[in-house]
C-alpha cells in the first residue's frame, strides 16, 4: 500500500480569462489545514491573473499549446509535480479540511485512482447544501459510502450509467495509477464524465468522501450554463449514455437527465 504525505499534495487552479471569483478560490486553498502546494495554469494570460499570482506567490505556468477544457486540465496535471493533484476550478471554494480529509481517505486504500467529496453549491454567494439535484446525486452515490464497493468496477459503472454524480472540482487524481492524458479532447460539458467512464474500467478505487468539503459556484457566465443554452450538452449526454445502454434506453434516460440541467440556471 502506498503511503501519501502532505508534501505529495498539489492544488492546480485552472484559470480562464478574468474571473471575479478567482481570488476567493485562491484564499480558500491558502486556508487549508493541510499545507498543500498551489500552482496556477492558464491558456489566457492577463494582468488580472498575473497580479493574483504575484500577490499570493503562486507557481505559474502558461499553456501555449492547444487550448480547451480537456487540454487545460491535462496541462495542469502534467505541470503538477505531486502524486495527488486536485484541479481546482477558479470559481469554486474549498473547505479548510478538504485536502486533509482526502489525504486520510486515500491512505486507506491499496490502489486509489481518484478521490472525490460531496459538495454544495454557491448561488449569489450563498452556500446551498441541499436541493433536488444535490439530493439525487447523493442518492446515486449512496452505494459508494461502503468502502468495499469503492473497489468494484461493476458498481461504479452502474452508477455512471445514469449520469455523472461526481463533482469534477472535488476530484483528486492519484497520478501514478492513472493514464496520461487523463482527459480526452472533443467534449465541452462531459469532459469529466467521459474521463470517469474510462477510469471506471481500471483496477483500483474510486474513493468517496461523504462530507461536504467544497462549494461549486453556479452563475450565468459559467461554461456549463453556456453549453446548456446552445443544446451542446444534450448531444454529449446522449453519447455518454450510449456507452452503457442501447440507444432507445439511452434516449429515455437522457430525457430525465436533461431535467437536471435546470439546476444550472439561476
Amino acid at each position: 500500500m502506498s503511503h501519501f504525505k502532505a508534501a505529495d499534495y498539489v492544488f492546480v487552479i485552472c484559470a480562464y480569462k478574468e474571473s471575479p471569483y478567482l481570488e476567493a478560490c485562491i484564499r480558500s486553498l491558502k486556508r487549508q489545514e493541510l499545507p498543500a502546494k498551489i500552482l496556477l495554469v492558464t491558456s489566457t494570460p492577463n494582468s488580472h491573473i498575473e497580479s493574483l499570482v504575484q500577490k499570493y506567490k503562486l507557481e505559474y505556468h502558461i499553456n501555449t499549446g492547444k487550448g480547451g477544457i480537456a487540454e487545460d486540465w491535462n496541462f495542469g496535471l502534467h505541470m503538477a509535480k505531486g502524486r495527488l493533484v486536485t484541479i481546482a476550478h477558479q470559481d469554486d471554494i474549498y473547505e479548510p479540511a478538504f485536502a486533509k480529509t482526502v489525504l486520510e481517505e486515500v491512505n486507506r486504500h491499496s490502489r486509489p485512482l481518484i478521490a472525490f467529496t460531496d459538495y454544495g453549491e454557491l448561488r449569489n454567494d450563498t452556500q446551498v447544501a441541499k436541493n433536488l439535484l444535490l439530493h439525487v446525486k447523493r442518492l446515486m452515490l449512496f452505494p459508494m459510502r461502503i468502502r468495499k464497493f469503492q473497489d468494484i468496477r461493476f458498481i461504479r459503472r452502474r452508477i455512471l450509467s445514469f449520469g455523472s454524480p461526481i463533482c469534477c472540482p472535488s476530484v483528486t487524481f492519484v497520478k501514478e495509477n492513472l493514464p496520461e492524458p487523463v482527459f480526452t479532447s472533443g467534449y465541452r460539458s462531459d469532459v469529466d464524465w467521459q474521463a470517469w467512464e474510462r477510469l471506471s474500467k481500471y483496477k483500483g478505487s474510486f474513493i468517496y468522501c461523504k462530507e461536504i468539503l467544497m462549494f461549486h459556484r453556479i452563475h450565468e457566465e459559467s461554461e456549463t450554463t453556456a453549453i446548456i443554452a446552445d443544446q451542446g450538452r444534450t448531444k454529449e449526454d446522449f453519447d455518454m449514455l450510449c456507452r452503457f445502454w442501447p440507444k432507445p434506453i439511452a434516449g429515455l434516460i437522457g430525457h430525465f437527465y436533461r431535467k437536471g440541467e435546470i439546476s444550472n440556471r439561476l
